[in-house]
């Protein structure tokens, strides 16, 4: 049993071709996407953010020089992306981010493990408003994958300067969602990573509680409640994103304003990947 307090989910990696083909899907979908955000190691964002804290992060390749300079510096981040693109193209749900107020101990805990990804990374960018308002935003991330799962990167945000500007524009979504409920994992046998999955969120290895951020299925039983089959079963993947909603009637407006089909499982309208949209998305008004 893991005794460490539980991290809060952060963020979502969603690596995409196109911010502009991500931004025209996510609002479609009924979110309000930030301006876009530049790295400085050639890659770029744009964000939507959450009145809970929590946000996505549609990520695409900015320049590409920046990025194999990254590379070969060993930035993770950046590596990590270009290998998820090369064995699955550029489309998908590529990592998933905690929060922390402390990435070095992080760190130091994953590399005891045997599960560190690699160095730290600390970096800067600049940050916008609705408003076009900009600050500096400043961060410090500690990586940590399975060797057998080279597809699903975690990692921890420790976020050492917050951005003086107003996200409060950017937190209000005309589908009504204002947070993260939880993140689906799935794997073949979802035993065989537990510990990974309990170490990274401070979590025990039961994740299948009432309110829990966090679910990690088998293959079988994802496919039976949510439809859909990765093609490596055995893999641990990120599969899901499931966003809090008040209410399912402004959501659906959306849906059907922009004739983006959808299904049910257990109640909750289920809307399928698609370009821009690289994780099935699951709408809980609960």
């Amino acid at each position: 049993m893991n005794t460490r307090a539980p991290r809060p989910l952060d963020h979502c990696v969603l690596s995409t071709a196109d911010l502009g083909t991500a931004r025209g899907r996510l609002s479609a979908l009924g979110f309000t996407v930030a301006p876009a955000g530049v790295h400085p190691f050639g890659t770029a964002n744009a964000c939507i953010y959450f009145a809970d804290g929590t946000f996505l992060e549609p990520l695409s390749v900015d320049r590409r020089e920046l990025t194999r300079e990254a590379i070969a510096k060993h930035n993770v981040f950046v590596a990590h992306d270009a290998r998820y693109r090369s064995r699955n193209g550029d489309e998908g749900f590529s990592a998933l981010v905690f929060g922390t107020e402390d990435a070095r101990a992080d760190h130091a805990a994953f590399v005891a493990a045997g599960y560190s990804a690699g160095p730290i990374l600390d970096f800067s960018r600049p940050a916008r408003d609705a408003f076009g308002r900009e600050d500096v935003a400043a961060f410090r991330l500690a990586f940590a994958r399975d060797a057998s799962a080279v597809d699903t990167l975690f990692f921890t945000c420790q976020r050492v300067l917050s951005p003086k500007i107003d996200r409060a524009a950017l937190e209000v979504h005309p589908n009504g969602a204002f947070g993260m409920a939880s993140v689906i994992l799935t794997a073949g046998d979802p035993t065989a990573f537990g510990s990974i999955v309990s170490l990274v969120s401070g979590r025990s290895s039961d994740m299948d509680g009432p309110g829990s951020s966090l679910q990690l299925m088998s293959t079988r039983e994802f496919a039976r409640d949510f439809g859909g089959d990765p093609p490596d079963e055995d893999q641990l993947r990120l599969r899901a994103i499931v966003f809090r909603v008040p209410d399912l009637g402004r959501l659906l407006d959306c849906l059907n304003d922009a004739g983006i089909p959808s299904r049910r499982s257990g109640g909750r309208p289920v809307v399928d990947p698609a370009p821009g949209q690289g994780a099935i998305f699951i709408f809980d008004p609960r």
